[in-house]
């Protein structure tokens, strides 16, 4: 049983009661605990996706931004991950799923393929979406598609492109193309004019042709020479620039 003790109005007990101290402790941590969860539950991401436009304006303005910046623009309504708000994702990694997002997005007719490979990024269009059969001059319908790669490309400077024309196996001989070799050279060349113009550095950029030397099926039927006519573009980091 406690007693009071009141002595010079100090007041002691003489029970035993130093657990007290330790409960408050942890009913402070828990408060703590689940005002955190809380915050976190009612997070406005319209008011995060504003900050984050405003870091953009800052970036092509070239200011320095203060903060992180997190990636809202590809689904309002996806879920946001701990990784996402302290900032932890790759660069590669949310290169690759912004590509995968614009493939998916994608008109299908548009055959757009993206893979990760040893730390590469592989994009490959059809030759027919960028080209006219024995042409080099861009087709006007993939420019809507084009110009979006072309952003994506313009947020990651890191990156080196290497952009690689390809053809099938069936000879071409016209004056202005002579073999397949001059046909997927100048396609590249062409891809490369208009990544400058879009505004990417040509110091990040490099065109060759392969002709049909690589393809990716054999060009035994009219489907494989289909997906053999691409131009394929390589996006590596540039360790130079870490």
């Amino acid at each position: 049983m406690k007693e009071n003790t009141y002595n010079n109005n100090y007041i002691t007990y003489d029970d035993d009661t130093p657990w007290l101290v330790t409960y408050a402790d942890l009913m402070t941590l828990l408060l703590v605990f689940f005002v955190l969860l809380y915050s976190l539950a009612s997070f406005e991401k319209e008011k995060y996706r504003s900050k984050v436009e405003t870091v953009l304006e800052q970036l092509k303005q070239d200011q320095k931004p203060n903060g992180i910046l997190l990636d809202l623009s590809e689904d309002p309504n996806r879920k946001i991950s701990l990784e996402d708000i302290t900032g932890l994702r790759s660069r590669e990694g949310t290169l690759s799923k912004m590509m995968n997002h614009l493939v998916r997005k994608t008109d299908p007719n548009q055959n757009i393929t993206t893979e990760s490979q040893n730390g590469k990024i592989i994009i490959t269009l059809s030759g027919e979406t960028l080209f006219s059969s024995g042409s080099a001059k861009l087709n006007p319908t993939a420019l809507p598609v084009f110009n979006q790669m072309i952003q994506i490309f313009d947020r990651f400077p890191e990156y080196t492109i290497n952009i690689k024309g390809h053809t099938d196996n069936i000879p071409i001989s016209t004056p202005v193309f002579p073999s397949n070799w001059e046909l997927s050279a100048i396609r590249a060349t062409t891809v490369l004019k208009y990544l400058i113009s879009m505004g990417i550095s040509p110091q990040r950029l490099t065109a060759t042709g392969y002709g049909d030397i690589m393809p990716l099926f054999p060009n035994t039927t009219d489907e494989n020479r289909e997906k053999n006519r691409r131009v394929e573009f390589v996006l590596e980091k540039n360790e130079t620039n870490n």
